[in-house]
């Protein structure tokens, strides 16, 4: 069975969260049991089993990859590889972004998680929490980082 076809969904790995649910809601009010009609039961049977199976990521890829296998449904496109240019020109920008953004409130943040990974190193040495802060400390400052930088060139 083919759950992309019980939903009318294209077999795809871009597909969100937010279209499954959406197709799953259309084709059950057009197939569920209580309606006037009687509605379809086994297609509502296989709409509720292909929902069940797609709703998440996880469970989408796992369709995809039986797809794969089965010769009458296209493989999934593959996806487009990471252009290294883009991530070096983007590095190479990353001094002059420092410069015009707030270097000053950077620089508080990377001592705030310097200061709180080693706090955490000699408050409870040899435990196994200090390299999960510690590393925590760094995720900390890298996804507030951002803040502090100027936009990119460009916008």
């Amino acid at each position: 069975m083919n759950p992309f076809a019980a939903l009318g969904l294209p077999p795809s790995p871009a597909l969100t969260d937010e279209q499954v649910r959406a197709a799953w809601r259309a084709a059950a009010a057009a197939t569920h049991p209580d309606r006037a009609d009687g509605g379809n039961p086994p297609a509502y049977a296989a709409a509720q089993s292909a929902y069940a199976q797609l709703r998440t990521p996880w469970g989408r890829s796992e369709a995809l990859a039986d797809l794969a296998v089965l010769p009458h449904v296209p493989p999934a496109p593959a996806r487009e590889m990471v252009r290294w240019h883009a991530l070096f020109t983007a590095a190479g920008a990353l001094p002059a972004r420092i410069a015009r953004g707030r270097p000053l409130r950077l620089l508080a943040r990377a001592l705030a998680a310097a200061c709180a990974g080693y706090a955490a190193a000699r408050l409870v040495p040899g435990t196994p929490a200090v390299p999960a802060v510690a590393c925590g400390c760094a995720l900390w400052w890298l996804l507030t980082a951002r803040a502090d930088l100027a936009p990119p060139p460009g916008r």
